[in-house]
């Protein structure tokens, strides 16, 4: 039997298995992205198909180690060629990728942007070949879901179905790139740390590993050649560009970053899981596709949602809080995230009536209604549960409203007739520091998770560890009463602010947070970051036209922070933090009302929110009542 056509020489890495390194596929503009092919085999010769392609295009190497790959009880990564291997054995051709301008492919990387007309580039080329019946499932965490996305939007050639896998743009101006109007420093650690994994030339990798990242963090923004990221100019012009770009425009719409713009064209056969996790930063992205693509039932949609941090689907803590070994997707979602893919492709892309359609439709990690002591690991024990619903949100949901109350209550009550408004200073020299939350890509600089709203060494920009963050006066703290009984908090959540501010443009930011009551492991309690949001005050009319504000002016924002889902025990209490900053995860409003990423001057702010009947600020919540929650058997 002779090898394959189209294809160069290949290796037999098994009997069952051949595999066609570094293919370069070309697409339409010339340059040549470098390929991996896995292919079944039997003794040693590779079989003739057709057969259905699993693909996953990545940035991170296409034969270098995922640390997403990990099974439960792993403590090494799969290899992709181990993975490769699997899914040809199952009968599938595997391909994977290296995007451009990364490792082995051809061309200038710009981060996102070229990977929706590659990817339709490539399974284009794929769906061409005789060995490909014509369907193509994609895969991977991340960026390489990402890149799914990007080639969705397109409507790429043979595209069956997706993983969806933490990640995913359905509108990175919102969420992933940007967020509120606010630009997530992640994009910042992630160039500079990035930048350094493909360059061959020892002095610019001397040169990057020289910078002083963090210190380079105390002289925002950045701007061109004064920078970190200097040493490698297609990465700070990038970066500078994404920074700056502070109108919601078509440079926002593009195929790589705005799949909410293609949900009405996707095909109706298109199959999708999406999955992240509460303390992961695409959320927005996850529970958008969900609704986007699934479009009341028209297309198969499955919602998976961890605990954990981004990618970490086994790990039973996300920071300094321990959910319990019932927080692992392997034993509980399915054998191992292996056998989920298999199992997915297997339906969609072979046709098998394996039981994933009757699968509930979404499937959620319960956080909360642990001891509340620390556990062997020095961790708070939180505790969790999983869950499942028939749809996102859930249809037992109530809608509860919290009022803000000027003493400081956070309750139904609605607030009395009359002027009641706090107001701060916001100093953008001396921002709020950033500890944990829903967070990725942050080192070495900060880092997600569940932490005590309290400020520690370990925390980039804490001034005065030991002291809670609701101490500092640009921070408004609001609490209910201790709860009479357990709460489950299961939906988006939202706050409406009533707020004006002297200067042409300033941030608002909110958290949600679980309080503890003291206990012997934690004497003055534990303030436990559930989920934050900001919103810059340019855009209160639209994103698509920003306004500078007039002094003075009072206005309503709503501060949209990540969905969740956490049982508030009895005895806890619900808090809800408001202030204007939440630095290094987003970059610091200098309030002057420069362009985005631009001004190197600074004014102090003096922001009010307004606390009376006319102007209600409040928080929105969704609660499942008591006895309506559907254990995940």
């Amino acid at each position: 039997m002779s090898e394959p056509s189209l294809l160069p020489a290949g290796e037999q890495i098994s009997p069952d298995v051949y595999v066609y390194s570094d293919v370069m596929v070309v697409m339409r503009d010339g340059v040549r992205l470098a390929t991996d092919i896995y292919w079944p085999a039997q003794d040693g010769k590779p079989l003739p198909g057709p057969f259905p392609v699993v693909m996953e295009r990545t940035p991170y190497g296409k034969t270098e180690k995922s640390r997403s790959e990990v099974d439960a009880g792993m403590t090494t990564p799969r290899a992709r060629a181990e993975l490769g291997s699997y899914f040809a054995r199952a009968g599938y051709i595997a391909v994977y990728q290296d995007c451009r301008g990364r490792y082995k492919s051809e061309g200038e990387f710009v981060k996102y942007l070229s990977d929706g007309a590659d990817g339709y580039d490539t399974c284009a080329w794929i769906t061409a070949q005789p060995w490909c019946n014509g369907k193509i499932g994609t895969m991977g965490l991340s960026y390489a879901a990402h890149t799914q996305a990007a080639l969705a939007t397109l409507n790429a050639p043979g595209l069956t179905c997706m993983i969806l896998d933490s990640g995913g743009f359905s509108n990175a101006f919102t969420c992933g790139i940007r967020q509120g109007g606010a630009f997530e420093l992640k994009q910042a650690t992630w160039a500079y740390n990035q930048s350094q994994e493909v360059q061959s030339d020892p002095l610019v990798i001397g040169a990057l590993e020289a910078e002083d990242i963090k210190a380079w963090f105390q002289v925002m923004p950045w701007s061109e050649g004064r920078s970190p990221v200097r040493w490698v100019p297609e990465y700070e012009a990038y970066l500078l560009d994404q920074w700056r770009a502070g109108t919601f425009d078509e440079r926002w719409k593009q195929p790589g970053i705005y799949l909410a713009g293609a949900y009405d064209t996707l095909p109706d056969h298109l199959a999708v899981t999406v999955m992240s996790s509460w303390y992961d930063v695409y959320v927005p992205t996850t529970m958008e596709n969900f609704a986007g693509i699934g479009q009341n039932g028209r297309r198969p949609v499955k919602l998976i949602m961890g605990a954990a941090l981004h990618g970490n689907r086994n790990h039973t803590y996300a920071g300094d809080v321990s959910f319990g070994d019932e927080a692992t997707l392997d034993g509980h979602i399915a054998e191992n995230w292996l056998a989920y893919r298999r199992r997915w492709f297997d339906r969609w892309l072979k046709g098998i009536d394996n039981g994933v359609d009757s699968d509930a439709t979404a499937r959620l990690f319960l956080m909360g209604g642990g001891s509340g002591g620390k556990n062997k690991d020095g961790r708070l024990d939180h505790g969790g549960r999983w869950i499942q619903g028939t749809d996102w949100p859930l249809p037992e949901a109530d809608p509860m409203v919290l009022h803000l109350h000027a003493d400081g209550q956070l309750s139904s009550e609605k607030q009395a007739r009359g002027a009641a408004q706090i107001t701060y200073d916001f100093d953008p020299n001396n921002p709020v520091p950033t500890i944990g939350g829903s967070l990725t890509s942050g080192q070495p600089v900060f880092e997600g998770g569940g932490f005590d709203q309290r400020e520690a060494e370990q925390f980039y920009g804490c001034k005065t560890p030991g002291l809670p963050l609701s101490a500092r006066p640009d921070v408004l703290s609001f609490e209910s009463a201790p709860l009479d009984e357990d709460m489950a908090v299961v939906g988006p959540v939202e706050v409406d602010l009533w707020v004006s501010s002297d200067m042409p443009d300033t941030d608002f930011t909110i958290k949600l947070v679980d309080v503890y009551p003291p206990s012997k492991d934690y004497p003055t309690g534990y303030s436990l970051i559930i989920s934050d949001g900001i919103f810059r005050c340019r855009y209160r009319k639209s994103f698509e036209k920003p306004e500078l504000l007039t002094p003075g002016e009072v206005f309503k924002i709503t501060v949209k922070g990540f969905a969740t889902a956490n049982l508030f025990a009895k005895g806890h209490r619900i808090r809800l933090d408001v202030s204007s900053s939440n630095f290094p995860k987003f970059d610091v409003n200098p309030n002057t009302g420069a362009p985005e990423g631009t001004g190197r001057t600074k004014n102090v702010a003096r922001n009010s929110v307004y606390l009376n009947a006319d102007q209600p600020s409040h928080l929105r919540l969704s609660v499942v009542p008591n006895g309506k929650l559907k254990y995940l058997d």
